[in-house]
């Protein structure tokens, strides 16, 4: 799917524009787009549709309230903080089992990190926060943002933790491919014209999944969204909570009701904000995405219009024309990469310009930036605008070297859920739903959605249902034009969840919370702070 990916600071809060140029820092890590970013596609799964078969009615199963035997080292253990090059952040290594039917087969480590509670106020206990993916790293971003940016009254009673899950950034990171290759796999055109093409993108999956399992090949097998999510209450355990209170957006909404399923009864403060719906299959998953981007884009559209310096019309264009402006733009890249000043001498073709374009769907803060960069290739000839845009979206710093976003976010998802499609005949053959469900972005994220196909290891999980029965209050947070996670999938987590509340944004972007509205801000913090979950059926806007 287009890539669970994790949730970063966005561009409405103001600390997260560069102070040089005001542009948006584009940060989707909140779940990843199948269509621009290859990889993002790994998200993908199962059938077509998977909320009326048998795997998706069976419930995700709560696990003995006794600690095994066998993991109670794991859960003794003590961490030994340090500080960690960020001024009041310590850092720490905790250890989890490798495989966790297996704990004596060898450890993994991850990488843990707090920041203690300023006060006043009676201490809260730890707030685990995820930004989602998956692959974002919640170290990063705690450090970053959560542990500074979120409410200062929140931060005064919590001590604010994050756990790099395993697999991702500093907890044994899952590696596949250098900068060099990963320039090559972005720039892999993923709406093939004719079979060469089509045999073009697929030895891109193959060389992107071998890389994958050559480099970490036991790893691979133990990235599950199960298995991270017991890790968390290691983690909880050895931090010293009863309970464990956590907010995550994005695929971290996953992370989280997973969570909550395995350990009803441990469940404190939970805000799950960009809802995934765990009873979809991959295929189902990434038709969803597919018209909550084309959703995104019509938003989009229709305010590119009113401005003067909208290269795709003008006030009189209607949304329709404005995408089958910007496709034949995209034909026009096909064809005819353009310059980008980039030092390593990339030029912008379709799929980086594709990639560049649905980065900035992730937050209406970012819609002046994709205006100017429009501008810059299509009148000026210059990618460099929407080049910047893909790189952020794939995490590419200005050296040409990568984090592993990328790839622990395929070895999450393909490993998750079975692939969407086991062959290109079988892309072909959905083509016409996916275009429906979005004439401009369809082909692109079809053709993503079958990288899962060729993955050296046999995905473990099945499309289920998540009820938490016993669980406290959880908050369910779901925004109403949200491209990434659409707000039927939080409709449909909240329904499944014994004590869910639903909270709803009527708005555009990614994620809700600490996005500029006043209400859902308000809701959330008095949850957090007070334990008062919003009333049935609150909206924000």
């Amino acid at each position: 799917m287009h890539i669970r990916r994790a949730l970063r600071p966005t561009g409405r809060n103001p600390q997260h524009r560069t102070a040089a140029t005001g542009t948006v820092t584009i940060r989707t890590a909140g779940t990843l787009l199948t269509a621009a970013a290859l990889l993002v596609s790994a998200c993908s799964a199962g059938g077509a549709t998977s909320s009326g078969t048998a795997a998706a009615q069976a419930a995700l199963a709560a696990l003995p309230r006794a600690t095994p035997s066998a993991l109670k080292s794991y859960y003794e253990q003590k961490l030994s903080w340090r500080t960690c090059g960020v001024p009041g952040f310590e850092c720490a290594t905790m250890k989890a089992p490798l495989d966790y039917d297996r704990p004596g087969a060898g450890d993994v480590r991850l990488a843990v990190a707090r920041k203690k509670a300023t006060g006043p106020g009676k201490p809260l206990g730890s707030l685990l926060v995820n930004p989602g993916g998956p692959g974002g790293s919640a170290v990063g971003y705690l450090q970053q943002y959560a542990g500074i940016g979120y409410p200062a009254e929140v931060r005064a009673r919590y001590d604010m933790v994050a756990v790099d899950p395993r697999g991702v950034a500093r907890s044994e990171p899952v590696k596949c491919l250098d900068g060099r290759q990963m320039d090559a796999y972005a720039k892999t055109d993923v709406t093939p014209d004719d079979q060469r093409e089509v045999d073009g993108l697929v030895d891109t999956y193959k060389k992107f999944a071998e890389g994958c399992g050559r480099d970490s090949p036991n790893l691979l097998r133990h990235v599950s969204t199960v298995e991270a999510a017991r890790d968390m209450d290691i983690l909880r355990a050895v931090l010293g909570d009863q309970k464990l209170n956590y907010v995550g957006a994005s695929y971290g909404t996953l992370l989280g009701a997973t969570y909550a399923g395995l350990y009803p009864e441990r469940v404190g403060r939970f805000v799950l904000d960009g809802a995934l719906d765990p009873t979809l299959s991959a295929r189902r998953t990434n038709l969803d995405q597919t018209a909550g981007f084309e959703t995104a884009f019509q938003s989009f559209a229709k305010d590119c219009v009113r401005h003067s310096d909208c290269p795709l019309g003008d006030r009189n264009t209607k949304p329709e024309q404005v995408g089958d402006n910007l496709k034949a733009f995209f034909r026009k890249l096909d064809a005819h990469p353009i310059p980008t000043g980039d030092a390593d001498g990339r030029k912008l073709g379709e799929a980086l310009g594709t990639t560049g374009v649905i980065a900035a769907m992730y937050d209406e803060g970012a819609w002046p930036q994709l205006r100017e960069a429009l501008n810059s290739a299509m009148k000026k000839n210059d990618g460099a605008g929407l080049l910047a845009l893909s790189d952020s979206y794939y995490e590419r710093d200005a050296d040409g070297s990568y984090t592993n976003l990328m790839f622990a976010n395929a070895a999450v998802n393909c490993l998750d859920l079975p692939a969407s499609f086991s062959s290109p005949d079988q892309v072909k053959e959905s083509l016409p739903a996916f275009e429906k469900a979005s004439p401009v972005f369809g082909e692109s994220f079809a053709w993503s959605s079958l990288n899962c196909a060729y993955w050296p290891v046999k995905a473990t999980g099945e499309p289920h249902r998540i009820q938490a029965q016993g669980a406290a209050p959880i908050v369910v947070v779901g925004t109403t034009r949200d491209p990434a996670t659409p707000y039927r999938w939080a409709q449909s987590l909240a329904s499944q969840l014994s004590s869910a509340r639903l909270l709803t944004y009527e708005g555009d972007g990614h994620t809700a919370y600490g996005r500029g509205s006043t209400c859902i801000d308000s809701a959330i913090n008095t949850y957090l702070l007070r334990g008062t979950p919003p009333a049935e059926g609150k909206r924000c806007s």
